[in-house]
């Protein structure tokens, strides 16, 4: 029995040394899991922390993209600037000192110079008689050149849209054709002209712009048969209400889709896009014909 017990005892170290290797395992098995939840946990308050940020600056930095792109559209399409010639900056004049007054040297009497020989008598019937010279003939004047404001500048018929109201107060579009100075700025010039309003025949004939009073056309681009149109601050006031609106956006988009490489037009204000003109009308994306 005494043998029995000891041997008994001797298992029961071997035992609880198990025990315990498996305690630990299980410890660090748990502990693995738990700085693999926290990892998981951290990446995900890290995404949504960001994911909030970019919400809450979206608008912020679509102004940036929408402000950088304007920039460079508006440098692609700006005239080259003239290059200035340096000045011409006058060289310092540089004075000479007066001449040093001669010193007195004794001046020797001039040698006394043998006569010169006198030439025989020639008689003056012998010399040959020169008929007079006759006067060269003067050329006759050239032909005064045209000066650059005589020649006249070559023209090209461009198409503009204006409006038409009738008694009954109903709202027409009407194409008329015009003669414009042919430029490398065709559709601004086209622009130009149909913001400065029909012309005295034009009017006449019953035509006038609803395009509102002081607008200008600061720049015109097209991109992707999409021409962008940057307008004043003015564009965006119209006194005759929503009909007043839609008749001056019908003016500028049928007027610059006449040109064969436009599609829709992108209106923008000062540079930046709208999303609404006047009361609800939406400007806020590419807007063709049929809109």
């Amino acid at each position: 029995m005494a043998a029995q017990n000891g041997a008994g005892t001797k298992k029961n170290p071997a035992r609880s040394a198990s025990n315990s290797a498996q305690k630990g395992r299980g410890r660090g098995s748990s502990g693995k899991r738990l700085k693999r939840y926290w990892a998981i946990l951290f990446w995900l308050t890290f995404i949504i922390v960001m994911y909030g940020l970019f919400l809450f600056n979206r608008h912020a930095i679509t102004d940036s993209i929408l402000i950088i792109r304007n920039e460079r559209m508006a440098r692609e399409t700006a005239p080259p600037a003239l290059v200035q010639p340096p000045p011409v900056v006058p060289l310092p004049v540089q004075q000479m000192p007066p001449p040093l007054p001669p010193a007195a040297v004794p001046v020797a009497p001039p040698a006394a110079q043998p006569p010169a020989p006198q030439e025989p008598p020639v008689a003056v019937s012998a010399l040959p008689v020169q008929p007079p010279a006759q006067p060269a003939p003067v050329p006759a004047p050239a032909a005064a050149l045209p000066s650059p404001a005589q020649v006249p500048a070559e023209l090209r018929e461009r198409a503009l849209h204006f409006i038409q109201i009738d008694r009954s107060g109903a709202i027409f579009r009407i194409r008329v054709n015009r003669n414009l100075p042919l430029s490398n700025y065709p559709m601004t010039d086209t622009l130009r002209a149909l913001v400065d309003g029909p012309s005295a025949d034009e009017s006449r004939r019953g035509l006038i712009s609803l395009i509102p009073p002081g607008t200008r056309v600061i720049s015109a681009a097209v991109r992707g048969g999409t021409a962008y149109i940057n307008f004043s601050e003015d564009f965006r006031y119209n006194s005759y209400g929503v009909e007043g609106y839609f008749a001056q956006l019908r003016q500028i988009i049928y007027t610059v889709t006449e040109f064969p490489n436009v599609r829709d037009v992108q209106i923008l204000i000062e540079g930046r896009p709208v999303d609404f003109l006047g009361e609800g009308i939406w400007v806020g994306s590419p807007i063709g014909r049929g809109f």
